[in-house]
C-alpha cells in the first residue's frame, strides 16, 4: 500500500523552529520529486519546497527561502522540512506529496514554478499535519 505520513508539526513561538518528517511506504522516494505544500486558513494550498530526486535540485517558494530547508534520507525513505525563523504566516496544514512526472521531466532541464507547484502533477499525498506559529 502506498502511503505518506507526516509528523513533527505542532505549536511554536515566532522565531522558533520545527522539523517536519514525511515517511513513505510502498514506494521509494528516489523515484519521485517530493514537495511540501501548505494550506493556511481560508487560503488555497501552495507549494513551499521541492526536492527533485532525479537531478538533486531543490526549489523554494520565495517567502521561505533562507528559512526552510528540504532534505532527504533515502535509506530511511524519509524527507524532512527544517523550518527556522518561523513567522505567524507560516501557520497552516503542511502536506508532503510526490510526483514521478516531475522527477522524469526534470531530466530534460529546469521546470517552471507553475509546473512545479501544480497539484495535478502529484501522484500521492500525505494526510497533512498542523503547524501553528504563535505571535
Amino acid at each position: 500500500e502506498v502511503q505518506l505520513v507526516e509528523s513533527g508539526g505542532g505549536l511554536v513561538q515566532v522565531g522558533g523552529s520545527l522539523r517536519l518528517s514525511c515517511v513513505a511506504s510502498g514506494f521509494s522516494f528516489g523515484d519521485y520529486a517530493i514537495s511540501w505544500f501548505r494550506q493556511a486558513p481560508g487560503k488555497e494550498r501552495e507549494g513551499v519546497a521541492c526536492l527533485v530526486s532525479s537531478v538533486g535540485t531543490t526549489n523554494y517558494q520565495d517567502s521561505v527561502k533562507g528559512r526552510f530547508t528540504i532534505s532527504s534520507d533515502y535509506a530511511k525513505n524519509t524527507v524532512f522540512l527544517q523550518m527556522d525563523s518561523l513567522k505567524p504566516e507560516d501557520t497552516g496544514v503542511y502536506y508532503c506529496a510526490v510526483s514521478v512526472h516531475l522527477n522524469v521531466r526534470s531530466l530534460r532541464g529546469p521546470i517552471s514554478r507553475d509546473l512545479l507547484w501544480s497539484e495535478g502533477n502529484y501522484d500521492y499525498w500525505g494526510q497533512g499535519i498542523q503547524v501553528t506559529v504563535a505571535s
